[in-house]
């Protein structure tokens, strides 16, 4: 127990650069007595006594905001950052040096009993807020992004990010690469082509975006073909948004 309980305390000083000394973690951090509070309750309630299991884990939750079923089974070196509102269900499987951040759920999608809430192997990163649903597996050091809903199995080494959560790989990288030089050359900022941010305003403007970058393609080709034949091409400064006038009402 002692030797889990100092595994506990260095992982919070490698992850958490505000950890300032074991006193502080011992005495100011709720998802560390989290942890300890459902160790006790996971083996009350592995001897079948489940109202006593959850009582503890009730108490637990009104210490620290964080709520762990006692039939979870968490890994070793497991860090809850912050930790508030944290949800964690009976049939959640957690591997060693995973880390969730605040507004975490490990929730299940069905009322039938069973294996209903997801498992997390070695590694994973759940960022805060962030919903991950139903009985899918994470796979070894993926990371989730902040505010996501993942429905669906993640695989090992993978990110996912979005509403539903979807795996960002280098296509997408590359086309967010291009939707950023394109939006900078025509002076817009673009908040909302982020990837992790997929509401129906920004696919619109990652669209426009994409069709921007096809025409400013054709039209180069086409500059090329007209400077082949021997015609001039005059070139002219796109406008951006600040040489924009707005029309004020005045």
């Amino acid at each position: 127990m002692l030797s889990r309980i100092k595994e506990d305390i260095h992982c919070i000083f490698d992850r958490d650069p505000a950890a300032q000394s074991v006193f502080e973690v011992l005495t100011c951090y709720p998802g560390f007595h989290a942890i300890l509070i459902h160790r006790v309750s996971h083996v009350v309630w592995q001897r079948h006594w489940h109202w006593l299991g959850r009582f503890i884990s009730h108490l637990g939750r009104w210490l620290t905001g964080i709520e762990i079923h006692p039939g979870a089974q968490l890994g070793r070196r497991f860090f809850i950052d912050h930790g508030m509102g944290v949800v964690i269900g009976e049939t959640a499987v957690i591997g060693d040096d995973c880390t969730l951040y605040h507004g975490v759920t490990l929730g299940g999608t069905s009322w039938k009993k069973g294996k209903r809430h997801p498992t997390l192997h070695d590694g994973v990163v759940i960022g805060a807020g962030a919903k991950v649903l139903g009985p899918i597996e994470i796979g070894a050091g993926a990371r989730i992004g902040s505010n996501s809903v993942v429905l669906k199995s993640v695989p090992a080494g993978s990110t996912a990010v979005g509403i539903p959560a979807h795996l960002v790989d280098g296509k997408k990288k590359s086309a967010e690469q291009q939707r950023h030089q394109i939006a900078n050359k025509i002076g817009f900022d673009a908040y909302g082509t982020t990837a992790d941010m997929p509401d129906p305003i920004s696919h619109a403007i990652n669209l426009m975006l994409d069709h921007i970058h096809v025409l400013d393609k054709q039209v180069n080709c086409m500059k090329q073909a007209l400077q082949t034949a021997g015609i001039e091409c005059q070139h002219q400064v796109i406008p951006t948004l600040d040489d924009c006038e707005i029309d004020d009402g005045e």
